[in-house]
């Protein structure tokens, strides 16, 4: 008998309809004489929706009022999915990430797990239930609700399954596994069969959706098996796990992300411990910063230009606003029309001149480099919004990562990607 924690995502529990076609495919696990364990999202797009409702009482929600809020959207998907498996003959018992024994840190929006405890999981299952978890919450050491940030779901599910020793923690999503690019982007894109916990986790710090980079943090250090796959289909998707024994290929995939903004400090006095007080400032108020370029200094003046996450842009332009003077720069912009493509490979570490070609493949499609950064296993470029489907598809081609098969989606313009990407939780 294996032991499975399962993981449905909101488009999964979109409606009734599909909450009952959940509780049969959780029903059918149970029926092959394997024990699970169900963790929801909220449904469908109801967190935007509390979003909404919260920003339409206050531009400002306080984060603990927030948290409490969000939260209850995987309350009432749990719930529902807990009924249809009973009506389907099955026991079945919701659990709330308290209940679960999800412990985290105080940091609201975005907390951190920091122990699991699933004693009352382990008991609902050793009397036969199905538990149903609520994904992408938490109980911090006040007894305050806490939310895991967007995709934190993800991170619950891979949780659960090392605190009960899952034997695998099956990812269900509305696609079938991990592509070597968004296949919307680039039609001949291959699904992966398996995926090495560094790549995959490149892959989604990188701007690939398809698993929150937090979730496969935890798993590489627990080493948790994670199957991402359809939650519309019985096909078998993409295992991400250790490094297999096969020589991998230079470049694993391509990601893409259209959710970040330039942020370029003019005019910045090029002395000793500036870029120091501009981004400790940024990281004590929660910026994440992602690249940072600092242009040749003339006549002992320079520019500082870093990229960040837009919804890190409010507090990133107050905190700019509020140390421009004491730095003695005049003023900073901000270019919302970027996109940051990735290269990514534990092949990289082997293989010289990926940097080259990358940058001759752009060059020659006439893509220009804003902003360059890498890792052992990375590349990254930021390039212009309106250029990041052709550069995508050129570098898709360029190191050979096209299938034969074209994938039957049409592409999707600049505008269409930027629209899909996440802009928030």
């Amino acid at each position: 008998m294996a032991l499975i924690v399962a993981k449905f995502g909101g488009t999964s529990v979109a409606s009734p309809e599909r909450i009952k076609n959940v509780a049969k495919r959780l029903v059918r696990i149970k029926q092959q004489g394997d024990a699970v364990v169900a963790v929801v999202s909220a449904m469908g797009k109801t967190t935007d929706e509390l979003m909404g409702l919260s920003r339409a009482v206050t531009s400002n929600p306080p984060a603990r009022e927030l948290d409490r809020l969000l939260s209850t959207g995987e309350h009432v998907s749990m719930t529902l999915l807990a009924m249809a498996i009973e009506a389907l003959g099955y026991k079945a018992m919701s659990f709330s990430g308290r209940q679960a024994g999800i412990l985290t840190d105080g940091t609201h929006n975005k907390a951190h797990i920091v122990k699991v405890d699933n004693e009352r999981i382990q008991e609902a299952l050793g009397r036969g239930f199905v538990p149903v978890v609520a994904g992408f919450q938490g109980i911090d050491a006040n007894d305050d609700v806490t939310t895991l940030g967007r995709g934190g779901s993800d991170t619950t599910a891979v949780a659960i399954a090392w605190g009960i020793g899952a034997d695998v923690c099956e990812i269900y999503s509305d696609v079938d596994g991990v592509y070597t690019a968004d296949p919307r982007v680039a039609p001949r894109a291959k699904k992966l069969d398996e995926i090495s916990y560094d790549d995959m986790l490149e892959l989604s710090s990188a701007g690939a959706g398809v698993l929150q980079s937090r979730a496969v943090e935890f798993a590489r250090k627990w080493n948790v098996v994670i199957h991402s796959r359809s939650a519309f289909s019985d096909a078998q998707g993409t295992f991400i796990k250790e490094e297999s024994e096969m020589e991998e290929a230079v470049i694993t995939g391509i990601a893409h992300d259209t959710s970040e903004v330039k942020v370029t400090i003019r005019g910045v006095p090029d002395c000793t411990g500036v870029a120091a007080k501009v981004f400790s400032t940024l990281a004590a108020t929660m910026v994440n910063v992602d690249m940072i370029i600092q242009n040749v200094s003339k006549d002992g003046i320079t520019d500082i230009s870093f990229t960040c996450p837009e919804g890190d842009l409010g507090r990133a332009k107050e905190t700019l606003d509020r140390i421009l003077p004491s730095i003695q720069a005049p003023y900073y912009e901000v270019d919302t029309d970027i996109a940051k493509v990735s290269l990514v490979g534990t092949g990289m570490k082997s293989s010289p001149g990926v940097a080259a070609k990358a940058f001759s493949t752009l060059g020659e499609n006439s893509i220009n480099i804003l902003a360059i950064s890498t890792s052992p296993i990375r590349l990254s470029v930021v390039v212009d919004l309106a250029q990041v489907s052709h550069a995508v598809q050129c570098l898709h081609t360029a190191f050979g990562l096209d299938s034969d098969s074209v994938f039957e989606e049409t592409q999707l313009s600049a505008e269409e990607i930027a629209a899909k990407m996440n802009k928030g939780r």
